[in-house]
């Protein structure tokens, strides 16, 4: 941890102590059991924190700080909230991230102090029932340009927090006739209240009261002032945001690591078996061994990332590896946990269930482990397997 600043330092000091005065472990517990109510409170309390400025600049009424100090505070969430720090993170990747890096002079003056004040809330509506992993394949939502903007239809799912969002970052195939999948795509940034606009929430395993949405377009008009980008090329826009999610992704496996840790420590030193703690059993020391071995791995792996981007070096291999490495690590970390604490781990009473829920999301999303790994074998000169 020497690589960082007494900036950073300062910063991430002051997130953990808000972090555990404003959304202990149990609040947040209590706020995921309610898959129906979305956690207005907990939003209220990134803006109490400014927490939803981080990454704006001072011009747009934000916080400033730079990727590195976005994953610290993505991992000081995680700790207690688990996934349900995605609330921050959905719109500052959505907005923050792409708004701030390639939306015009115009837009940024428009949306980008509104979201660093708390007032607009964004959801990703990129992947579709046909497609899954299969992003570009699979793409079936059209755009077609009409006088003044354009028209769209098609359908989004596992869009999160969407039933509450104030807009969609939203991609959609605009030239039918390009000659490559990646080519051709329109990012928009459109008003879920616009007419021709249906979202329906979907039940789910983990981050339930977060909320995750299909999206149903029907002839939705989006004026040109909407588009993000340039028309026709969001692939090659959207690349560098995506390895910035998958960095953010990482953070927040690192924060349930952190808590799987202190949770697993805290019952194995209290809890007696056999007329002893069970930490003193060699089986347990293993096991949360194991887990602070994989902690390390991950924040290592995390922060040499967060340097290289913040730095302005690529990292696009080195932050597909951490993707990978943190969702497998801390989704093995919560197993271990569940197994140390028995039947206090399975319980909705403690934390570990819901870290294994939340955690093994991210060996899915926003790109499986297994086209991950693709994507590294092709860029280490082997042949493309898909």
């Amino acid at each position: 941890m020497s690589i960082l600043s007494e900036e950073h330092l300062a910063f991430r000091d002051m997130a953990r102590r808000f972090v555990e005065a404003e959304m202990p472990k149990d609040w947040a517990r209590a706020l995921e059991k309610d898959e129906h109510n979305y956690p207005f409170t907990l939003w209220d309390k990134f803006t109490q924190a400014g927490f939803h400025g981080l990454g704006i600049d001072e011009k747009y009424g934000g916080q400033g700080g730079d990727i590195l100090m976005q994953m610290l505070l993505a991992r000081e969430l995680a700790r207690t909230l688990g996934g349900l720090s995605w609330i921050w993170g959905i719109t500052s990747f959505a907005g923050v991230k792409s708004i701030g890096l390639y939306g015009t002079e115009e837009q940024k003056d428009r949306f980008l102090p509104e979201i660093a004040a708390g007032r607009l809330r964004a959801a990703i509506a990129f992947t579709e029932p046909s497609g899954g992993t299969d992003l570009l394949g699979g793409l079936r939502t059209t755009a077609t340009k009409v006088d003044g903007g354009w028209r769209i239809s098609g359908e989004k799912i596992w869009s999160s927090s969407a039933h509450v969002a104030d807009y969609l970052l939203l991609l959609a195939r605009s030239d039918k006739n390009a000659a490559r999948p990646q080519q051709g795509l329109t990012l928009f940034w459109i008003p879920t209240k616009s007419d021709g606009l249906t979202i329906t929430p979907l039940a789910k395993l983990g981050m339930r009261s977060m909320g995750s949405c299909s999206v149903h377009l029907d002839d939705v008009f989006v004026p040109d002032d909407l588009v993000l980008g340039e028309p026709h090329k969001a692939w090659y826009t959207l690349l560098p945001t995506l390895n910035n999610e998958r960095l953010m992704v990482s953070a927040f496996c690192l924060g349930i690591l952190d808590g799987v840790l202190e949770d697993a420590l805290d019952y194995a030193k209290e809890r007696k078996a056999f007329g002893k703690p069970i930490g003193q059993m060699q089986a347990i020391q293993h096991m949360i061994a194991d887990i602070r071995i994989g902690q390390y791995q991950v924040e290592t792996m995390l922060m040499d990332c967060a340097t290289k981007m913040t730095t302005g070096q690529p990292a696009v291999i080195e932050t597909t590896m951490l993707k990978v490495a943190a969702s497998d690590i801390a989704n093995r970390a919560a197993d271990a946990g569940i197994q140390i604490l028995g039947g206090m781990g399975y319980s909705a009473e403690t934390d570990m269930q819901r870290y294994w829920r939340d955690s093994r999301l991210w060996r899915i999303g926003p790109i499986t482990n297994e086209m991950a790994r693709n994507s590294i074998a092709e860029q280490l000169g082997l042949p493309r397997s898909f």
